[in-house]
């Protein structure tokens, strides 16, 4: 974490400076804005806390609740969204409250006596490390908590706005400034039943599967239904089942259980299998009460027993899969001609199960993607039709998961005799790891992703994945580091430029590149960072030399790499790296010797791979990324 560059901080850090709408936030919901996001779920909170990043930009933030959300219904935090929350600033803290999943049990019935279940097979959790990140086990409440924490410490002082509930809204194709009327209706205090309208570019709904504001734009969900019911229950209780501390899937004859211990060392979280659901039987399913939902997990769990103490949550539900066709309100005849205007993220364009634990991470990715966008497109930074790419990426994202989820939830409510092998749910738990844990998500060509012409410079880092961070050392205080774990959410390109075996300062392509970003009416840093702003303040600049760290001299380093900044104009010195000896990331990402460029988007995702004398295709790629005219109006 980096500070005092404006000064002496004496307080806490994370603290940014307010500014822009931030300095004079109203209280009251103003009648304009220009981001109005409808939830204060995972993914409204996400687009909170990126656009808290934009001072210019006026973002609110309206839930029918009357205050934060206590007990949360997710509660599975996989790998990527731990790297989502490292960039948010909050990853440590919420790493040490939460439960850690680092292996699996599956249990069966027993060969010798199918009445009982036995432990038939352990599996890591993530046994070819995927991610340097953990799979974490915590209160959906406290992820909105700490995003929340960061919307309201971001320069633009964002904070949700309580009591007030979507009621419909229009869209003005006319061209205006504030194109989108929404009605809301409080829902708490003196005013309660009141309502107002508020007029903003641009709304995001973020409210659930029964999403109000997926409805008012004519999106649907459309899918099946997999006819087969749960109960979920959040428990303290005395057991004998010897792996009630593990993450377990049992399968006995009774049903089966998903095992989920929970954060604090003795909440846990089962899943329990109530059986197929009879043709107009949901009503009676969802009568079903807790004490039946014990006693079908003390049934499965024979010959161990479940002594329930406390019930802190429990429901009951029918395994669905639906998706929506689009994430925006553009009609399909008109796709590419209009700007979006109206988005939906989360369970109001898709939803899908709850055992594999993707809800809330996918929708975390959903906020970030649009929220990083609207925050270019309303700062001036890209043109509108970025916005276009948000439905085009997220909505096969989305597929991928009820594709995914729909095997995984099958095989979780099988019983073992109607399984051909065994050994199925375990194989296939281990084999598509990388699926759960975030890491799949793969972006096709657009204006924000390019063609993958010259990835053979830089094989693992692949274009349209996640950056996958590594292990180097900074030069400047010779400390280890992880590369990526130095980008923050804060709505900046980042050009990761892997050097040539030249040393700093010798004639390279490294200094070539080096000195055409700094001084080249064509470098992006010069083209798009507006008069006044600091040299990184929409791009973060950084280099990786192939040497020992003792053996690169910073007073040979380009002035690119050691940008000045802040109201003092101080250096910078943590953009330059060295290669870490022992665990070299030119060898770990496959990267040329001869060097690359590798150009990465605000939310962490690789957009390009160039050789470091490829600055003219460096200069065409943001000029279809950014806006033509630098810092221009909101669209």
């Amino acid at each position: 974490m980096q500070f005092h560059h404006h000064g002496y901080v004496s307080g806490d850090p994370r603290t940014q400076p307010a500014a822009g709408v931030g300095l004079d936030r109203p209280d009251d919901l103003p009648d304009e804005v220009d981001v109005l996001i409808v939830g204060s779920g995972p993914a409204g909170m996400v687009a909170a806390a990126q656009l808290a990043q934009f001072p210019g930009v006026s973002a609110r933030v309206v839930e029918r609740r009357a205050g934060r959300l206590e007990v949360g219904q997710a509660d599975g935090i996989q790998a990527r969204s731990v790297e989502t929350f490292q960039a948010f600033g909050f990853a440590e803290r919420i790493i040490a409250e939460a439960y850690r999943i680092t292996e699996m049990n599956f249990w069966k019935p027993d060969p010798q006596d199918g009445a009982r279940i036995v432990r038939t097979a352990r599996t890591q959790d993530d046994p070819t490390g995927i991610s340097e990140f953990p799979h974490l086990i915590v209160n959906q409440a406290r992820v909105l908590d700490y995003f929340a924490e960061a919307a309201a410490n971001g320069p633009a002082r964002l904070r949700p706005d309580y009591g007030l509930e979507f009621v419909g809204l229009e869209v003005d194709t006319g061209g205006t400034a504030y194109p989108v009327t929404v009605t809301l209706r409080r829902t708490a205090g003196e005013r309660a039943g009141q309502e107002r309208t508020v007029r903003a570019r641009y709304v995001v709904g973020c409210d659930g599967a029964r999403s109000p504001v997926r409805q008012a734009i004519g999106r649907t969900l459309a899918g099946d239904a997999a006819n087969h019911a749960w109960g979920v229950m959040d428990v303290l209780a005395v057991t004998d089942f010897p792996d009630i501390r593990t993450k377990c899937a049992i399968q006995s004859r009774a049903g089966s259980i998903l095992l989920i211990p929970r954060e604090g060392g003795h909440l846990f979280r089962m899943y329990v299998d109530l059986g197929e659901v009879p043709e107009h039987g949901s009503a009676q399913v969802r009568a079903t009460t807790i004490e039946q939902i014990i006693d079908q997990a003390n049934a499965i769990l024979h010959p161990y027993t479940l002594d329930v103490r406390h019930v802190a949550w429990h429901s009951v539900y029918e395994v669905g899969h639906r998706l929506t066709d689009r994430f925006d309100d553009v009609p399909d005849a008109e796709v590419g001609t209009r700007t979006p205007r109206v988005f939906i993220t989360g369970d109001a364009c898709h939803t899908h199960s709850a055992k594999a634990g993707q809800g809330m991470n996918v929708s975390i990715q959903d906020g970030w993607n649009i929220g990083w966008k609207l925050g270019h497109v309303l700062s001036g930074r890209a043109p509108a039709a970025l916005l276009q790419t948000y439905s085009a990426e997220r909505q096969v994202v989305a597929k991928n998961l009820i594709d995914f989820d729909r095997e995984w939830s099958s095989l979780m409510a099988a019983k073992p005799e109607e399984l051909e092998d065994p050994s199925i749910l375990e194989e296939f738990y281990v084999k598509t790891a990388e699926f759960p844990a975030g890491f799949m998500t793969h972006y096709t060509p657009s204006m924000i992703t390019a063609e993958d012409t010259h990835q053979s410079l830089a094989r693992g880092f692949t274009i349209g994945k996640r950056f996958k961070s590594a292990p180097v050392v900074r030069v400047a205080d010779t400390n280890p580091v992880h590369l990526g774990h130095h980008a923050r959410a804060d709505g900046r390109w980042r050009i990761y430029v892997f050097a040539d075996a030249a040393s700093p300062g010798a004639v390279s392509p490294t200094a070539d590149l080096a000195d055409w970003l700094a001084t080249s009416p064509d470098s992006p840093v010069l083209a798009y960072t507006p008069a006044g702003e600091d040299l990184d303040a929409w791009f973060d600049v950084k280099v990786v030399y192939q040497q020992h760290h003792h053996d690169v001299d910073l007073g040979q380093v380009p002035r690119i790499f050691l940008p000045r900044v802040g109201p003092f104009q101080l250096i910078d010195y943590e953009k330059v790296y060295a290669a870490d000896p022992e665990n070299d990331i030119f060898e770990l990402r496959e990267i040329d010797r001869s060097g690359a460029v590798v150009v990465v988007r605000p939310d962490q995702y690789v957009s390009h791979v160039l050789p470091l004398t490829a600055t003219a295709e460096l200069a065409q790629f943001f000029a279809g990324a950014m806006r033509p005219d630098r810092a221009g109006a909101p669209a």
